[in-house]
């Protein structure tokens, strides 16, 4: 296998469990969300943010090193506008990504001691909650656009 060839398949794993990460943890505390179960919505935040740190965040660094290399060894330019709005939209995702980060880190620590002291959840955690789903939608948008233009490369603009 050569180097571009092995860069490719990390990319698209790396890719997989980006997107499929984020899918799978937004379709699992949204749903959490509505049981109002509160032992399982401290569970699953908490999960979130394990998934997050072990599969999302090592994708988010593996993706622009992995990308920009195959670029440079398949002869693409840094300008070529499909790369350009890929990148565009990769860094549209991530400023949404990092407050969710940020969000999931704080709805976990609030759910788990409201859990613990037999306590409802705050008005807080669900202001984070609709903040944590709304910065979802675009970012997942984003990444699926991404997706499009990797696999087509269109021509954009001349």
């Amino acid at each position: 296998m050569n180097t571009y060839l092995l860069l490719k398949t990390l990319h698209i794993i790396s890719s997989v469990l980006l997107v499929g990460t984020g899918f799978g943890s937004a379709f699992y505390l949204y749903f959490t969300h509505r049981s109002n179960n509160l032992a399982a919505i401290a569970t699953v935040t908490r999960l979130v943010v394990i998934a997050d740190w072990c599969f999302t965040t090592p994708a988010v660094i593996i993706q622009p090193l992995s990308g920009i290399a195959m670029m440079y060894l398949a002869g693409w330019q840094l300008d070529t506008p499909w790369i350009m709005l890929s990148i565009a939209l990769y860094l549209l995702a991530g400023a949404c990504w990092l407050p969710v980060v940020w969000l999931q880190i704080q709805m976990k620590g609030m759910a788990e001691a409201a859990y613990q002291q037999g306590a409802s959840l705050s008005a807080r955690y669900w202001r984070y909650a609709r903040y944590w789903e709304y910065l979802g939608y675009p970012a997942f948008i984003a990444m699926v656009v991404v997706f499009y233009l990797m696999v087509n490369k269109p021509q954009l603009w001349a």
